[in-house]
């Protein structure tokens, strides 16, 4: 098990950008897989992108890519997600989930959660 906690979220403009951190608990942070959610208001929870536990494969949906880029560092317990380009449509609360699964975009592939951080774009 590991906790993690999402930070970095806040209210940007149309077309900047923003850096999310998940900083995870645990001595075994290495050995997960990481994936990142998101999920607006009244929509259902949605896969952004997710990185394998040795950072050999990444994966993003189709809507981020080239715009998204997950990056981790295990010397730091802690996976990013560098959010450029943001647009009015990615506002949602953004998650952190980790898991040993790798499917990617199967978030019942994923055991811990965080608690979610707040992204806002104005257009």
């Amino acid at each position: 098990q590991v906790q993690l906690v999402e930070s970095g979220g806040g209210l940007v403009q149309a077309g900047g950008s923003l850096r999310l951190s998940c900083v995870a608990s645990g001595r075994t942070f290495s050995f997960y897989n990481m994936g990142w959610f998101r999920q607006a208001p009244g929509k259902e929870r949605e896969f952004v992108g997710a990185i394998t536990w040795s950072g050999a494969s990444i994966v993003y949906t189709d809507s981020v890519k080239g715009r998204f880029t997950i990056s981790r560092d295990n010397a730091k317990n802690t996976v990013y997600l560098q959010m450029n380009s943001l647009k009015p449509e990615d506002a949602a609360v953004y998650y952190c989930a980790a898991g040993h699964t790798w499917t990617a975009a199967r978030d019942s592939d994923y055991e811990n959660w965080g608690q979610g951080t707040q992204v806002t774009v104005s257009s």
